[in-house]
């Protein structure tokens, strides 16, 4: 829906924000959501399996093993209790690892309200099915607007105030349409607004999601580039190529390229593989200095979502054929035993392509494998 400026004003310029917000996972990022939503205004409980951290939150207003000595605001109710945590919710934000999303949402199917709306804050793509997060929800949790809320975020520095921006996606119904204000989409963004946070407004959930899905195989790509010695051009280049290939799938299945260069595309990426305060980014640096997989984060069990979705990111390429080189090469070294060192050299002696893709044209490399 487009207006001219001179009719902006037949719009109404509130939407009604959500009173209760449940979350879902008191990891880093949910108990910076939890935080975000408790700033703007909200009732906000969180859940969380770990009594130890809930029973913190509660009572002292801190997540000590995921946010170290940051205070949270007062007033976050935190429990154990899926039941309780839904009961009078008015909308849900799922922030458990994108793995575990079948299982989560069968567990809260039970006990949400009828009709309550339900956005997804991990990142990825259903292993073995190929299904984008939001389609995995739709399955299971019937009735209910789902929706994603993702961005250049890091948990940290969104518990510290520091200005950040998200975007929030839904499907939009032709009722939405007509009344955009009361969508989903913009009464989930109004109900997160402070001064610090400021959440966009978007209709693609499948661009946002595959957005969020690819960069994390990206910043893995970078991260493995960056530890093998390389630096800015290396990365700049990762980063412009890998953003085509979100573009393209995305296109592909359903999504528009216009997504991908906003903030859950263009911006996310631009974070994650800008820091080894990314775990992606982080994986990847430790790879490319030579460790072996099992001897990263001094050998601790860390999940890194980038490496479980090179499998299914691939995977799914593969089904609607799809090529995503820097992704296939992320997965090679990962999954394959592919050596670090060969595969990007072979990645950058492909078959030389056209900017724009209409030229359609390609060379083949002087030092490529038909050379």
């Amino acid at each position: 829906m487009t207006l001219s400026k001179k009719d902006r004003h037949l719009l109404p310029t509130l939407a009604t924000p959500y009173t209760r917000i449940a979350v879902i996972g008191a990891g880093s990022w949910g108990t910076a959501l939890a935080t975000v939503a408790r700033r703007a205004g909200r009732e906000v409980v969180i859940w969380g399996r770990d009594a130890k951290i809930v029973d913190a939150i509660a009572t002292r207003s801190e997540n000590p093993k995921y946010l170290p000595g940051i205070a949270l605001p007062p007033g976050i109710e935190a429990t154990t209790d899926m039941a309780h945590a839904l009961s009078k919710a008015d909308a849900v934000l799922i922030v458990t690892p994108s793995t575990t999303l079948r299982k989560i949402c069968a567990q809260l199917k039970p006990h949400l309200p009828d009709g309550v709306p339900v956005a997804l804050c991990a990142k990825g793509i259903e292993a073995r099915t190929g299904l984008l997060l939001g389609e995995v929800a739709a399955e299971e949790l019937p009735g209910h607007p789902i929706g994603a809320l993702s961005g250049p975020t890091f948990a940290r520095e969104t518990v510290l105030a520091h200005p950040t921006a998200a975007t929030v996606a839904f499907h939009f119904r032709y009722r939405d349409r007509l009344d955009p204000q009361d969508s989903p989409a913009a009464r989930l963004a109004i109900s997160m607004s402070s001064e610090s946070f400021r959440p966009y407004i978007s209709d693609d959930l499948v661009g946002v999601e595959i957005g969020g899905a690819v960069k994390n195989v990206i910043a893995i790509a970078c991260g493995m580039m960056s530890g093998a010695g390389f630096a800015e051009n290396t990365r700049a280049a990762l980063i412009t190529r890998g953003m085509d290939e979100m573009k393209t799938l995305a296109e592909v299945l359903g999504g528009r390229r216009e997504t991908v260069t906003g903030l859950s595309g263009a911006g996310d990426l631009t974070l994650t593989c800008s820091s080894t305060t990314s775990r992606n980014m982080s994986l990847g640096t430790q790879l490319g200095k030579g460790l072996k997989r099992e001897d990263c984060f001094d050998g601790k069990p860390v999940v890194v979502e980038g490496e479980v979705n090179a499998i299914s990111v691939i995977d799914l390429a593969g089904r609607i054929g799809v090529s995503l080189p820097i992704c296939e090469a992320v997965h090679a070294v990962l999954h394959q035993g592919a050596d670090l060192t060969h595969t990007f050299r072979d990645l950058w002696a492909r078959p030389i392509e056209a900017e724009p893709k209409a030229l359609g044209i390609s060379l083949d490399h002087p030092f490529g494998e038909h050379a």
